[in-house]
């Protein structure tokens, strides 16, 4: 186990030369910017690092079948969050909008009818996340619907260090001593969702399932978890992914 962490760390240091190598090897100019940017140094201390928070909102969880019909993203920093500087796109999906999906993010067939195509809006996106640590709430939605549909666009994928909210729940309340002994003794798991982990720091609740508001809400959540948990001299390849 503790070879298996050590092996993880190690990997996760890996991160700037990966964004290195991409940027040599990439054939799309505006990935080569990208990656070029980088990304914080392994051992930059958490509270020095330039952060965006990154939110997608989805037509359903499967990238197979799935797309991205709106982004939202708010550069940060754990002293302040500058709301002027907060980006919010609604895009035009690659696959039909479901009754479900327009219930859930009030997104219409009018809007996305009328919305570009990730591709328009692309080189402001990586502009915005570029040389910034990405935060999300359950990376394995952002990470590889946003992968995927920047391949199909560009012929490569881009994929770089985040930090999840989600995991930094999951390893106080479903990877602890604590969560171990509640499901020895047959309690229902601590609920990791981004309202109830919010609520757990006395954060307000926020009308959910939209980006903006939905990525406001994580850096947010961020912000009080180093608070409560972490240093603010924490290096940043601890926490991210």
């Amino acid at each position: 186990m503790l070879s298996h962490r050590l092996s993880r760390r190690a990997e996760a240091r890996e991160w700037p030369t990966y964004l290195e190598q991409r940027a040599t090897e990439t054939q799309s100019p505006l990935l080569q910017r990208f990656f070029a940017a980088g990304c914080p140094a392994p051992d930059t201390p958490i509270g020095e690092a330039p952060l965006v928070a990154l939110d997608l909102e989805t037509t359903g969880l499967d990238v197979q079948r799935h797309a991205i019909v709106s982004i939202g993203a708010v550069p940060f920093t754990l002293a302040r969050i500058p709301l002027a500087r907060r980006r919010h796109w609604i895009v035009r999906p690659t696959r039909p909008l479901s009754g479900q999906s327009i219930t859930l993010h009030r997104i219409t067939h009018t809007e996305v009818e009328a919305a570009p195509d990730l591709a328009e809006i692309l080189p402001e996106l990586l502009k915005t996340l570029a040389g910034r640590l990405v935060v999300v709430h359950y990376r394995h939605i952002e990470r590889p619907f946003l992968d995927a549909a920047i391949r199909a666009r560009l012929g490569e994928g881009a994929r770089f260090p985040m930090i999840d909210t989600m995991s930094l729940e999951a390893r106080r309340h479903r990877l602890s001593p604590w969560a171990r002994l509640r499901r020895w003794m047959r309690r229902p798991p601590v609920s990791i969702r981004l309202p109830d982990s919010r609520r757990r720091y006395g954060l307000p609740d926020y009308h959910g399932h939209h980006a903006l508001v939905d990525a406001l809400a994580t850096a947010e959540l961020l912000q009080a978890q180093i608070a409560h948990h972490y240093r603010l001299s924490m290096p940043v390849h601890e926490l991210w992914s």
